[in-house]
């Protein structure tokens, strides 16, 4: 049936193609800032795989993160890194989560376990730490806290966290 001139026509669904893995879409709503439906996505793909790892659970931490839970984002991102099959984003995700919480000593010694852990080839890991370290060697002064950080988005699923202008 032909369509009437100047209408547009939808593209049809490919009812026969692969789906696409819930954690990658998972990871693409968060990049696009959507939290709630990454959390949807991650949770559905928990489901698919018939089993939480390590990379469900630090996807469900980072949305949480997104979305100003930091309590839910630290039990999910340590569970995570608990895990055999945790890797050095995750670590990195939960000091990001740790420093938000406004525990940068802590954070310091998780930032250096995933700089560890990746060998120092993460140049967002290597400035986490930096930031720490900084941080931590600048909480002996008197002054009141004015630092104001900021979450940048890096990579599939960490985050970097740069302080605001």
């Amino acid at each position: 049936m032909a369509l009437p001139e100047g209408q547009l026509d939808a593209p049809g669904v490919d009812r026969t193609a692969e789906a696409v893995d819930g954690v990658e879409v998972g990871h693409r709503l968060i990049a696009a800032g959507e939290y709630e439906l990454a959390l949807k996505s991650f949770s559905r793909a928990a489901l698919e795989r018939g089993a939480v790892d390590a990379e469900i659970l630090s996807g469900l931490g980072s949305a949480n993160l997104g979305l100003g839970r930091l309590g839910q984002a630290e039990r999910l991102l340590r569970r995570a890194i608990a895990r055999e099959d945790a890797r050095p984003e995750d670590w990195n995700n939960l000091g990001v989560v740790l420093m938000e919480a406004g525990k940068p000593v802590e954070a310091e010694q998780i930032f250096k376990r995933a700089f560890a852990l990746d060998n120092g080839e993460s140049i967002a890991i290597r400035d986490n730490l930096r930031l720490a370290l900084a941080k931590s060697e600048n909480s002996g002064t008197n002054t009141p806290e004015t630092d104001t950080y900021k979450l940048v988005r890096r990579g599939s699923s960490d985050f970097l966290i740069r302080q605001a202008p």
